[in-house]
């Protein structure tokens, strides 16, 4: 059994380096082509003209994630809280499938959902031209990455051994002190992996966001039609010739895409690791 966990853990670690290793192989030609500074500074994407700067598609990718989070993590953090310490038996019983139900709804339905229902009703209180904008695509993610932080994070939670709440109890803090004083710093590292969970949701989501966010590389403002790194793969990927500087370039997009969502792991394990160290 030991030689075959090993051989799983190698395997999984061999197909990230397939994957690496294959990105960098299809990405590095576009850039080269087009040029570093261009291709990651330039405010320009059109194929037609051979023009490929991707700032727009990396702020727009940077601002979606960064509000999905603000808007999801509160939320999942205290529905989390919520479920694993002060909830009735009624309502948690309620409440859990609902989130396991969200979290089983295909990224198509979210799309559809937002673009038959929110898209519309931006468009009207905002007094929009056209309501598929990065603020839909933002609400959209941020219900998306619910279920994977209120899961985890609930998790987390009711791992944390009694004797702590009960400790914090004699000592005479409230319980509402002794949730968020005591159980959720002992569950931060279950919390952080939920977060990070959810980052990888919000940056690696292309069906949903495609059909409300109105795939125009602008650069970003809530109320404008915007497109992510993801989406701009995903559109141009099908007509795109082989061999293409398009589709060089669209594998550079990826390579991007991957570097960020790496960057990204890289600096919350960094904050994880000394927090523990602390």
């Amino acid at each position: 059994m030991q030689l075959l966990f090993t051989l799983c853990g190698l395997a999984a670690v061999g197909f990230v380096l397939l994957i690496t290793v294959y990105l960098i192989l299809s990405g590095i030609p576009a850039i080269r082509k087009i040029g570093l500074a261009d291709f990651l500074f330039g405010k320009t994407w059109a194929a037609g003209r051979d023009q490929y700067g991707i700032l727009p598609l990396i702020l727009t990718s940077v601002y979606g994630t960064a509000g999905a989070i603000v808007i999801g993590v509160p939320v999942g953090f205290f529905t989390a809280v919520f479920l694993a310490k002060a909830a009735p038996k009624k309502a948690a019983a309620i409440l859990r499938p609902a989130v396991s139900l969200l979290a089983g709804i295909p990224s198509v339905v979210y799309g559809l959902v937002g673009m038959c229902v929110l898209v519309p009703m931006l468009r009207s209180l905002l007094d929009l031209p056209a309501g598929d904008s990065l603020l839909a695509a933002i609400l959209v993610l941020a219900v998306m990455i619910l279920p994977s932080i209120i899961s985890l994070s609930e998790t987390a939670l009711e791992a944390v051994p009694k004797e702590y709440e009960e400790a914090s109890l004699a000592l005479g803090a409230t319980e509402l002190e002794t949730y968020f004083r005591v159980s959720a710093p002992a569950a931060r590292s279950g919390i952080a992996a939920a977060v990070v969970l959810g980052i990888g949701r919000a940056v690696g989501e292309a069906m949903a966001i495609m059909m409300v966010a109105g795939n125009v590389a602008n650069m970003p403002a809530l109320t404008r039609s915007v497109r992510f790194l993801t989406t701009g793969i995903s559109i141009e990927l099908n007509y795109s010739q082989d061999g293409s500087l398009q589709r060089q370039a669209l594998f550079s997009i990826g390579l991007v895409l991957f570097l960020f969502i790496m960057l990204i792991n890289a600096l919350l394990n960094l904050v994880l690791k000394r927090e523990k160290e602390d």
